[in-house]
């Protein structure tokens, strides 16, 4: 049996005084570089699986809008249906995908995986809503200029879509996320993520005046409402400005608490 010196041993530090130094740890990883990483990961991985379910949510969306053009002239109502339908494939994505995502990898094991790397528990959360909520942009932009030429509606302001699509995804990524989190089941991650897309459609694009006034309360603790509002706004002759940037503040909170409370339900998850 040959012997090797301690000092040539991987992580041996040499002994002061008979007592021993621990081996120095690795640097712990940072939350930016982390989350960087797994939203490249998650975002080549959802490339070839989420493209067709993306042109699904795309043409279910317009499809509604064609559906509500016989039933709706124009005005106020024929603002909330682009916008609705518009947020709707955030919605699609954001909230049913990412609901059935987190369901299959708590229900298959594969949280494991994560827990072993040092990888912030923030950052896999808010790499994986992010590289979905990525795949909303070009289906929700062709759905609100269909909607705008289908409607008859302005198209100058389009460009609060790039306000809409970030923190209203940031909401309902983070619920959707949270769902599949703390679902015991699989089965039952789906089954609330399509629950949830179900209350975004019928909530976000039907006319809220057109509601019950219990209805109209229920819509008013939905995340996407308040990004429906936003670009449903700027639609008018001279925009509310002000209320334009409420909604989208109330967005940004909302998007804030629902993913705190994905990361905690992530934590929750691995360590079972």
């Amino acid at each position: 049996m040959s012997v090797v010196p301690a000092e040539v041993l991987p992580g041996a530090v040499a002994a002061d005084g008979g007592v021993g130094d621990e081996a120095a740890l690795g640097p712990r990883a940072r939350l930016w570089p982390s989350l960087a990483a797994v939203y490249r990961a998650q975002l080549s991985r959802a490339r070839v699986a989420r493209i067709p379910l993306l042109f699904v949510a795309t043409f279910q969306s317009i499809g509604i809008m064609i559906m509500m053009r016989g039933v709706v002239d124009g005005g106020s109502d024929a603002r909330s249906v682009v916008a609705g339908s518009s947020v709707l494939v955030v919605a699609y994505v954001g909230l049913n995908l990412l609901a059935q995502y987190f369901g299959q990898l708590r229900g298959s094991g594969g949280l494991d995986h994560y827990a072993t790397l040092p990888t912030p528990a923030a950052a896999v959360v808010l790499g994986a809503a992010g590289a979905y909520a990525s795949f909303t942009v070009p289906g929700t932009v062709v759905t609100a200029v269909f909607g705008c030429v289908l409607f008859g509606l302005p198209l100058a302001h389009l460009w609060v879509l790039a306000a809409v699509i970030p923190l209203a995804g940031a909401a309902l990524a983070g619920l959707g996320a949270a769902l599949g989190l703390l679902a015991p089941r699989p089965e039952l991650a789906t089954l609330l993520g399509q629950l949830g897309m179900s209350a975004a459609l019928l909530l976000g694009v039907l006319p809220a005046h057109r509601m019950p006034e219990v209805v109209q309360i229920a819509r008013d603790l939905l995340p996407s409402t308040y990004g429906v509002e936003a670009f449903a706004r700027t639609f008018g002759e001279h925009p509310d400005w002000a209320s334009v940037v409420g909604d989208l503040g109330v967005c940004a909170v909302v998007g804030l608490a629902s993913l705190a409370l994905a990361t905690w339900a992530y934590r929750r998850a691995a360590v079972r």
